[in-house]
C-alpha cells in the first residue's frame, strides 16, 4: 500500500555510479533511508537530485515495508520551496551543522509529530528571517526537550548550571558546572522564543563558546553523540 508522509533530508550519500542513499526523518515513519536508484542520470525521473538538499522539506510518496533497511521512494515533490537556506551562505552554514546534528541525533523508527512540527516550523523560521545569527543556539536547546534533557529550569537564579544534572546549582560541583557568560547566556536563551533572538546580543567568540558548551551537554547525555565535523566550518563563517 502506498502512503505519503512529508519528510526532512538529514543527510545524502553517493552510491554506485547513479544511485543515492538519502536518510530523512519523516513524520508518520520516524528516521527512514532511501535508495534512489539510476537518480544521478535519469533526469526525467520524479525523484530529481535538487530536492535532495539538506534540511530540504518534501513529499514522498513510499510502500514501507518492515525490517528493510533501505525504502524506496515512489514519487517526490517539495513541500514547501525555500527562499534563502540554500543560497544564502550563513544560511546554508547552520543547515550543513544542524543537518549533521539531527542525523547524528535522531534514530527513532518511529512517529514523533511534535517532534517533526517543532524541526518543520523552526526552518520556516530561519528560512524567512534576516536576524538568526543565535537560531542554532537557541534550536539545539530547545531540541534538548524532546531529547529527554531539558533543563530543569527551576532556581535559575542559582549562580551555577550542572551539565551532568541539567539543573541549576548554588556552588561549583564539579568541572561540568558552568557560571559566568555562558550561564547568563542559558538564562537568557531558557525565557526566549525564536521572535526573541533579535534582543539576545553576544559577540562570536561568546557564541562559539556557548556552542561548545551545548555540544558537551549533548555528549554528556548521549552516549554515542558524536562532535559534527561540520562546526569548524560555521565557526568559520561566523567569524
Amino acid at each position: 500500500m502506498l502512503t505519503t508522509t512529508k519528510a526532512i533530508v538529514l543527510s545524502k550519500l553517493k552510491y554506485k555510479d547513479y544511485d543515492l542513499i538519502v536518510k530523512c526523518y519523516t513524520e508518520d515513519f520516524g528516521v527512514v533511508s532511501f535508495i534512489l536508484k539510476g537518480v544521478l542520470k535519469n533526469k526525467k525521473s520524479s525523484n530529481k537530485v535538487a530536492y535532495f538538499q539538506l534540511l530540504s522539506q518534501l513529499q514522498i510518496t513510499l510502500q514501507h515495508k518492515q525490517n528493510r533497511s533501505l525504502q524506496s521512494i515512489k514519487n517526490t515533490k517539495l513541500e514547501y520551496h525555500y527562499s534563502s537556506l540554500h543560497t544564502n551562505v550563513l544560511k546554508s552554514s547552520i543547515v550543513m551543522f544542524l543537518a549533521e546534528v539531527l542525523s547524528n541525533v535522531l534514530q527513532e523508527e518511529e512517529e514523533n509529530k511534535t517532534l517533526y512540527t517543532y524541526i518543520e516550523t523552526t526552518l520556516l523560521w530561519l528560512d524567512e528571517h534576516v536576524e538568526y545569527s543565535n537560531f542554532h543556539l537557541l534550536f539545539l536547546l530547545n531540541l534538548t526537550k524532546y531529547l529527554g534533557f531539558y533543563p530543569d529550569t527551576s532556581n535559575t537564579q542559582y549562580s551555577f548550571f550542572d551539565l551532568l544534572e541539567g539543573r541549576f546549582i548554588t556552588q561549583k560541583m564539579n568541572k561540568h558546572s558552568i557560571s559566568e557568560d555562558n550561564l547568563t547566556l542559558l538564562k537568557q536563551l531558557l525565557g526566549t522564543t525564536f521572535d526573541g533572538l533579535s534582543s539576545v546580543k553576544i559577540n562570536s567568540k561568546q557564541r562559539q563558546l556557548f556552542l561548545n558548551m551545548i555540544l558537551l551537554y549533548f555528549e554528556l547525555h548521549l552516549g554515542n553523540f558524536k562532535r559534527p565535523k561540520s562546526l569548524q566550518i560555521l565557526n568559520q563563517v561566523f567569524n
